[in-house]
């Protein structure tokens, strides 16, 4: 039992509150507990910006970097305006990503986990063989 509950239960039998509104309480309470426990796992504002940076190692003969923002926002709609890929081309498109090692269906996949798939991806840092490192994040 929550430490609110019990206060209010506490109350009701010193008779500081009447059955009615300790019911009352109670409702509103859980109802906190409700909507705490709904809200995503991450406590920030959502990111406004993708950033995909790619740096040379310092002994590269290749000094060429890379500086991508995107923003989340066309992301999003791309999400959306993938519903409107025929269906043979879709189906192409998944064929392509499966030879890749990659096994995503767009067609189920809702905007929450897009969301998600955000989230984790911050500050996520690959290097490549020593020659470059991708370092991905939002912002």
């Amino acid at each position: 039992m929550s430490e609110e509950k019990r206060k209010i239960l506490e109350m009701l039998a010193a008779g500081k509150v009447t059955v009615d509104e300790a019911e009352r309480l109670l409702t509103a309470v859980s109802e906190d507990a409700e909507a705490a426990s709904t809200k995503p796992s991450y406590s920030a504002s959502k990111p406004k910006y993708l950033r995909v940076l790619v740096e040379p190692a310092p002994d590269s003969k290749n000094s060429d970097r890379v500086n991508i923002r995107v923003p989340m926002n066309l992301i999003r709609a791309g999400l959306k305006w993938a519903a409107f890929i025929p269906k043979h081309a879709q189906e192409k498109v998944d064929e392509a990503l499966k030879e890749k090692g990659i096994d995503v269906d767009f067609d189920k996949m809702k905007p929450e986990d897009l969301e998600e798939i955000i989230m984790n991806l911050n500050d996520l840092q690959v290097e490549v063989e020593g020659e470059e490192k991708v370092k991905i994040y939002c912002e």
